[in-house]
């Protein structure tokens, strides 16, 4: 693991560290232990100004004093942690060490699976990031947060229930593999307030990762991905590559984690250098920055490191897209390392290699035959001129990889000095070849990069904006004079509609939650003064025995049909759920159902409407809480059967509409965009799975909705939504 000498820059002697006491440097790296990022030459560990004086910091002069303390603390760490690298050189295990781009994907993509068509679209997924950025690598299939714990599935459950189940899922892999893309699945310890799997999560994914084929397992907030999970796979004969969601915190864990995710890199000036490719340059680290804008700092810190990007775009279903310049940038540095993938796992990479311009870093990844030195310009101006000089042996010849082109270097006293231009915030890659070293592919990437280069990144634009929504139109019924039997006139008059988001993560940021038609963007908060019209509303949700005579009467069977009435038993609701919401129906089904009543689901603000009145009151029934007006609520790991409709009176909104909250949740207004679809869930439902914050959170409150991410009717389905169904009025 120790750089080769010859390898090295050059180190200050002790002389010099005398005569020149501005090199001279007192690291203590003992520190880092627990910190994702070293501490970079030039400032004192834990230098609490990163940007006061930067420009005062010589990097060139202290790089060798850091490099050669800091291979000593590896070999230390090293030692300490046992360390055996086996599991880098297992080659079932070496494509991490080319995985570059790296993507977690939401299941519920509209470019990944086509509702209307009822099929998954790998290609269409994977042309768009090949257009966009250059494509993945690798992918991870998000199915379980957010939507988990709106009902007791757990999270193994959740791929049983995508479409076509298991055997749907291994035709994905086989899609993805057959595009050179690698497939990880994910797993979460956090999950203990569902249904009891009954095993050890290690043995259940393991045998869904022989199942489907899958390459990997993804650790969901893990700080290393515990052994159990890999050795579970290879006793199955399915080797995987485990990658924990969150940085490697005990060292040890770096023997089988061959890849891990970072985040929060440092924007200090000079670039930081990952502590876990410092210690095994062959481990892979996939950036993540779920919610960035603006990407630049990202991606010049994956350059200067010669790692990977977690190309993350559909958070939770709110889609924060790569800007055009970010997208370019992905683009270029991808292919760099994707051509000189195996000079990025060099043994003897050597971080801040001398540059010969202020505010220009470089680091340099030899190889048998050729060195790359990927260089990051930190200022946020054009850099013209010569930018590094490397020792020169006779016959190497020397290639701006960046814009591929060839270089006629400056020789002098053994030394090639090369010139090159870096974009403000721009970017470059030096390519030695040593004499006789051929290249087949060498042409055709040149030609490449210097096609991409005729398209300055600065020119492109780096304004990011979210994507519209659009409502799904309900159309009206025909106007009814009378409310029929089992349903409650809502007189015309005004309201305040105020209503906001419980999303777990996105805070405040445009794109998260709903876009009404009134909005020009998805936002949290919504307010506005409605004029309603009067309209008829069912006084309860719609119980089994109702939809029980729709099916009947209509003879309804969906398209698809997985988890349809899931709790009914040989076609019909269980003795004693007559009067019990109907529950695991889809939208599409709640739709059927109105369509065959002459009714139709009522818009949010209606259904609000109906619940609060016109007084903003808190709940149906007044602004304080009532235990007595809502069923119990249900903290166990598996659902128990819902209230009756008409059990709790006390719940009577002020125009006497029942079991509004807390029962389940009910279906109202549908919500989609170019990449995802989605519900606006109302009331709530007695289900409050425990140990966890990451399960759906409940929204009882009148001024509280719930997102609900849709994909297809089987998965959509849940035992803790139902329905209730409007008819307008003349």
């Amino acid at each position: 693991m120790t750089a080769s000498p010859e390898n090295t820059a050059p180190l200050p002697d002790d002389r010099d560290r005398e005569e020149r006491p501005e090199i001279r440097t007192e690291y203590k790296f003992s520190h880092v232990t627990t910190q994702r990022y070293l501490p970079t030459p030039g400032k004192a560990p834990g230098w609490p100004f990163a940007e006061i004086g930067h420009w005062k910091m010589d990097v060139n002069g202290t790089a060798g004093d850091w490099i050669r303390e800091l291979t000593d603390w590896r070999r230390e760490h090293l030692t300490r942690i046992g360390y055996d690298d086996a599991n880098y050189r297992r080659p079932e295990l070496q494509w991490a060490q080319r995985n570059f781009v790296h993507a977690q994907m939401m299941i519920e993509d509209r470019y990944f699976y086509d509702p209307a068509m009822g099929k998954y679209t790998v290609d269409r997924y994977l042309d768009d990031l090949e257009e966009r950025f250059g494509g993945l690598d690798s992918v991870l299939l998000w199915y379980i947060y957010p939507n988990i714990g709106i009902d007791d599935r757990n999270q193994f459950d959740l791929i049983h229930d995508l479409p076509g189940g298991v055997e749907g899922i291994r035709g994905v892999v086989a899609d993805f593999h057959r595009r050179g893309v690698k497939v990880f699945l994910p797993t979460m310890p956090w999950d203990n307030g569902t249904r009891e799997q009954g095993e050890p999560d290690w043995l259940a994914i393991a045998r869904l990762v022989k199942q489907t084929g899958a390459d990997g397992i993804n650790g969901d907030t893990y700080n290393g991905v515990p052994r159990a999970f890999f050795d579970a796979c290879d006793a199955l004969g399915c080797p995987v590559v485990v990658q924990p969601e969150s940085t490697i915190s005990a060292e040890e864990h770096l023997i089988w984690n061959v890849q891990s995710w970072g985040k929060k890199v440092p924007t200090d000036v000079i670039p930081s250098v990952a502590k876990f490719k410092w210690l095994e340059p062959r481990h892979m680290i996939n950036y993540e920055n779920r919610w960035g804008r603006d990407r630049s700092n990202d991606l010049q810190y994956i350059f200067f490191n010669g790692v990977g990007y977690n190309a993350w775009e559909n958070v939770w279903g709110i889609w924060n897209q790569f800007t055009p310049r970010d997208a370019a940038t992905l683009r270029r540095i991808a292919t760099v390392e994707r051509k000189f993938a195996p000079l990025m796992v060099s043994m003897d990479w050597q971080p801040y290699a001398a540059t010969l311009q202020a505010g220009v870093f470089a680091s340099r990844f030899p190889g048998e035959g050729r060195t790359l030195w990927n260089i990051v310009n930190r200022n946020e101006y054009e850099v013209r001129g010569e930018q590094i000089a490397v020792p020169h042996a006779e016959g190497t010849r020397y290639f701006d990889a960046w814009n591929g082109v060839p270089l006629q270097p400056r020789l002098a006293d053994g030394k090639a000095t090369l010139a090159m231009t870096l974009e403000g915030k721009g970017y470059g890659a030096l390519l030695a070849l040593e004499a006789g070293v051929q290249d087949a592919d060498l042409e055709a990437f040149l030609e490449l990069m210097k096609g991409f280069a005729k398209t300055p990144l600065q020119s492109l634009s780096n304004q990011w904006k979210s994507i519209p929504q659009t409502l799904v139109d309900i159309a009206r019924t025909a106007p009814v004079a009378e409310a029929a039997e089992g349903m409650v006139t809502i007189p015309a008059g005004e309201f305040d509609f105020v209503v906001g988001g419980i999303e777990i993560e996105g805070q405040t940021w445009d794109g998260v939650d709903f876009q009404y038609p009134w909005e020009n963007s998805a936002r949290r908060g919504h307010r506005k003064l409605m004029r309603m019209r009067s309209f008829h509303i069912d006084r309860t949700p719609v119980s089994n025995a109702q939809f029980k005579r729709f099916v009947d009467d209509s003879g309804y069977r969906p398209r698809d049909a997985h988890n349809f009435l899931r709790d009914w038993i040989e076609g019909a609701p269980a003795a004693g759920w007559e009067n019990k919401p109907v529950t695991w129906v889809s939208i599409e089904d709640a739709r059927a159902y109105a369509q065959w009543a002459g009714k139709r689901l009522p818009h949010e603000w209606e259904w609000q409407y109906a619940a609060q009145g016109s007084d903003g009151r808190v709940y149906p029934w007044g602004d304080a809480w009532n235990a007595a007006a809502v069923p119990a609520a249900n903290r166990e790991r598996r659902l128990r059967s819902p209230a009756d409709v008409d059990a709790h009176p006390e719940g009577a909104s002020p125009f006497g509409v029942l079991d509004l909250v807390g029962n389940v949740w009910q279906w109202t207004d549908e919500y989609f965009d170019e990449h995802t679809r989605a519900a606006a869930l109302r009331g709530g439902s007695s289900y409050r799975p425990q140990t966890s914050h990451w399960y759906f959170p409940q929204a009882y409150r009148l001024d509280q909705h719930g997102k609900y991410l849709l994909m297809s009717p089987g998965k959509d389905r849940s035992g803790g939504v139902g329905f209730r169904c409007v008819v307008d009025a003349e």
